[in-house]
């Protein structure tokens, strides 16, 4: 659990909200209209109503306290640009930032962002990668070289383990989890795991490993 701050509750901000709070972290959110964070009053540890361009506003949020601050303001990237420092300054532990190019990108880190995330770019990037490639039913990139793939597993495999398929040693791809047809997901499967007729795997790859493995699926 990780106490975290998120100011600018536009649509990514409320995504991003929902699921932290569904995986139990204490979550608390700023937004200078409150009807961008009424829906969720309920739901967080803490709201508050403020422009966090306002030194005396991020002086009362106690930005010491949090192991994550969130910059999400979407509508303007000069308030952006100018409250990630600020909260960098006043003494935020690491700074997540959001844009929409890389030039915006640069500032920000430039300017008291740890780290800079593009959630359009990376939704886009993502779909285009599922959709360009036969098999492939997700897809994560981790840096220019390696990414996560769920593919389906080659026939063969069927009623053989993990051990004995060797996938790591065959084809330079580690499975990450299992994904059965029915079920919940399987982190970090044992390898005498045994493969089932339906079965996904997610796998970490660079894309000319997984196109080798891919080729076997048929």
């Amino acid at each position: 659990m990780k106490s975290i701050l998120v100011i600018g509750m536009g649509k990514f901000g409320h995504h991003l909200v929902n699921r932290l709070i569904e995986l139990e972290d204490e979550v608390m959110v700023v937004d200078n209209q409150e009807a961008n964070i009424r829906d969720v009053f309920s739901k967080v540890t803490s709201a508050r109503i403020g422009d966090c361009k306002d030194v005396e506003v991020l002086k009362e949020l106690g930005l010491s306290n949090f192991d994550i601050v969130i910059v999400c303001i979407g509508e303007s990237f000069q308030d952006s640009l100018e409250v990630t420092s600020l909260v960098k300054e006043m003494g935020a532990k690491h700074v997540i930032s959001v844009a929409s190019r890389d030039i915006q990108a640069k500032f920000l880190l430039r300017n008291g962002a740890d780290e800079v995330v593009y959630p359009e770019r990376d939704i886009a990037y993502r779909l285009a990668s599922k959709c360009s490639a036969d098999h492939v039913f997700d897809y994560m990139q981790l840096t220019d070289e390696y990414s996560i793939y769920e593919i389906p597993i080659v026939k063969e495999w069927e009623g053989k383990t993990i051990k004995a398929v060797d996938v790591r040693a065959q084809y330079n791809v580690n499975i990450l989890a299992i994904v059965p047809q029915k079920g919940k997901i399987m982190v970090m499967p044992p390898v005498d795991y045994c493969f089932r007729p339906g079965d996904h795997i997610k796998a970490l790859a660079t894309k000319e490993c997984i196109d080798n493995l891919i080729r076997k699926i048929g």
